[in-house]
């Protein structure tokens, strides 16, 4: 096996801007930090992008470390659909695109290069969820899937809106807009039309709608682009062949007094 040297600086990541209960802990990566070689540089967390088995084992063993993580993160096999993983049941695996839990130390975990991570929190402090939102996620109904499994009113929910390509970047034809907006036809404003003819897409703003429409009221981040930004994030339409961030949330287990 080869030796691994990870960067010096170590895996490195975004804190959510939002309002979380002080139980609720998350955290989205970037690349920066790891061990894995090009195009996977540095902190590559996926296992089915063709990266080292060996680099991906110790990136996540880095990010364990770094984080204070008492347990490994689910590591759904995502497929852009709308399957969501509770994690607190007896068999959580298998094919899926989002995972809740109840319980304190079961860490939901979203892979992206330019798709949208979203989290979600209840109020309450005692429930939390995570989703992958490609487009083909939204306009299936991954938010709607994942906000059904909370089990939670939706006015009662946190959102946050992680790492994902940015409008200017996001381009689709017209099928692709037709089916995001079939689910949601108040969201035609998150379409521009460019001089090809084509659309561009607000992903965010897609994310946003949806979740609005749902009775979400606290929706936070979507600040970040992937696209935009090489040295801090993987991009698959602007690199092709790549490495995955990961988006985190889990419940803190209390701490004894």
């Amino acid at each position: 096996m080869r030796t691994l040297t990870p960067e010096r600086a170590g895996p490195q990541w975004l804190i959510p801007d939002w309002p979380a209960p002080a139980s609720v802990r998350a955290l989205s990566t970037c690349r920066a930090g790891g061990v894995s070689g090009p195009p996977f540089a540095s902190l590559n967390l996926a296992g089915h992008v063709g990266d080292a088995v060996d680099a991906v084992a110790e990136n996540r063993r880095l990010l364990r470390a770094a984080a204070g993580l008492q347990m490994e993160p689910r590591w759904l096999a995502q497929i852009h659909g709308i399957c969501v993983r509770d994690l607190d049941a007896s068999d959580p695996d298998g094919p899926a695109d989002a995972a809740v839990t109840r319980q304190p130390d079961r860490i939901c975990a979203i892979l992206t290069a330019d798709c949208l991570p979203i989290l979600l929190a209840a109020e309450s402090g005692d429930r939390v969820g995570a989703a992958h939102a490609g487009w083909r996620g939204l306009a299936g109904g991954v938010i709607e899937a994942a906000v059904t499994a909370l089990r939670t009113a939706p006015r009662e929910l946190l959102a946050w809106l992680g790492p994902a390509i940015g409008p200017r970047h996001f381009e689709i034809g017209a099928d692709v807009r037709e089916a995001l907006l079939a689910g949601d036809p108040a969201a035609a404003s998150a379409f521009v039309t460019n001089a090809r003819g084509r659309f561009m897409a607000d992903i965010h703003a897609l994310a946003r709608s949806r979740l609005e429409r749902l009775g979400v009221e606290r929706i936070y981040g979507a600040a970040e682009c992937t696209y935009t930004d090489g040295d801090k994030y993987f991009s698959h339409r602007r690199d092709g062949r790549t490495g995955r961030q990961a988006t985190l949330i889990w419940l803190e287990t209390p701490r004894r007094r």
